[in-house]
């Protein structure tokens, strides 16, 4: 039998949105098999929302997630909304959408940008995240601020948009779109990253069902939800887009869903800029009477549930959240199982959990206990092995 080595990833760092901790067992190359662990950083947002006004707790669970800072509030204040049926403009529901869909596709590039990373194609890294400045300059100029938007409470949103910026803001997205069509050109047909991502981390559609997998994680395996269109919010039930759906469950599968998820959201914000009613944007509700309510929404990386309840006073006697890598990171003892270690940073980046945590990993020896490689090193193994497939494709 080969000598066996751990290999711990993770878990701690402040601003994951779950900890994640993995344990690799790992035979040479070849993992063996995998131990998920999770609960390790637990900073008491529910229990700290309890003690919080509704329309201060929208602010506190905004920091839940500093890539996702829309997806949860939206999803809290919709809880709120269940509670009373409270009814919010129509000018605040495009709005909503706006916002949620511009934080997609900064999500959507910022994981593109560092899977290129990972795979050794760091132009392709750079050139996401330039891309990604025009859409975070755009939301600079609807709410001030490039994340951590504060946009949404209980009845609506806190702040309006302006005409006079829509023609900057289509142009913006214009130049988006077209970089976003090269950068797929750049991925989908590059032979070297079909020879790294496909068959690589497959996750079958009885997979996906089995461990409850969500979002592009199971958009790529076949598995055809989204509850922007299964349960309508904000105004997404009246424009025309479509639910990117790919059969293969790889890691190239994952990509081309975001990738495609990203024009299609481009395509959102542009028809809610060009029908934006006229109107308030608050319906300024005063109480919220005794009762519970659950709000739904997509988030980049899946479904986002809060489920709220309330005895009447200003707070929430109950406030709970269930994030989407909760129900994604899972799959790893599928898809990681059989694999290579140059393949695992792939894989674990595979479903977009929070890079903060995973990618902090080290190889320790498991007879002397000691380290034998840290993150840098096996990123490089990855980015080795990419290169080694580039020179016997005879691609320089």
């Amino acid at each position: 039998m080969s000598h066996r080595t751990i290999i711990p990833i993770g878990p701690y760092h402040p601003l994951q949105e779950e900890p994640e901790f993995y344990q690799l067992l790992v035979e040479g190359e070849k993992v063996i098999d995998i131990d998920v662990r999770i609960g390790y950083n637990h900073r008491g947002i529910e229990k700290l929302s309890e003690s919080k006004s509704f329309d201060k707790a929208a602010y506190l669970v905004e920091r839940i997630c500093g890539i996702c800072s829309t997806s949860h509030p939206l999803a809290f204040v919709q809880a709120v909304e269940n509670i009373s049926n409270i009814e919010v403009p129509e000018r605040a529901l495009y709005i909503r959408t706006i916002i949620a869909e511009l934080e997609r596709i900064h999500s959507h590039l910022l994981w593109v940008g560092l899977a290129g990373h990972f795979l050794g194609y760091n132009t392709i890294f750079m050139w996401a995240w330039k891309y990604r400045e025009s859409i975070l300059d755009v939301f600079e100029t609807i709410s001030g601020n490039r994340n951590h938007y504060g946009m949404m409470k209980v009845g609506g949103v806190r702040r309006d948009m302006y005409e006079k910026d829509f023609p900057w803001i289509t142009r913006e997205l214009d130049k988006v779109v077209d970089k976003v069509i090269m950068l797929k050109g750049a991925v989908l047909d590059d032979p070297v990253i079909h020879a790294r991502t496909k068959g690589v981390g497959v996750l079958t559609k009885d997979d996906i069902i089995n461990y409850c997998a969500l979002g592009p994680t199971a958009r790529a395996s076949g598995v055809d939800i989204d509850v922007r269109r299964d349960d309508p919010y904000a105004v997404y039930n009246k424009l025309d887009w479509k639910v990117i759906v790919r059969q293969e469950g790889d890691v190239f599968a994952k990509t081309v869903v975001r990738v495609l998820e990203t024009l299609e959201s481009l395509k959102i914000v542009k028809q809610c800029l060009e029908n934006m009613p006229k109107g308030e944007i608050d319906s300024k509700p005063k109480d919220i009477p005794p009762g519970e309510g659950i709000g739904r929404a997509e988030a980049p990386r899946g479904e986002v549930i809060h489920y709220v309840r309330s005895d009447g006073s200003n707070s929430a006697v109950r406030h709970k959240i269930r994030a989407p890598t909760f129900m994604n990171f899972p799959t790893f003892k599928k898809s990681i199982v059989g694999q290579t270690v140059t393949d695992a940073t792939i894989i674990l980046a595979a479903i977009d959990p929070c890079y903060c945590c995973t990618e902090r990993l080290t190889v320790i020896d498991a007879k002397s206990n000691k380290e034998v490689m840290g993150s840098r090193e096996l990123i490089k193994l990855s980015q080795e092995k990419t290169a080694l497939l580039k020179k016997e494709m005879g691609i320089e």
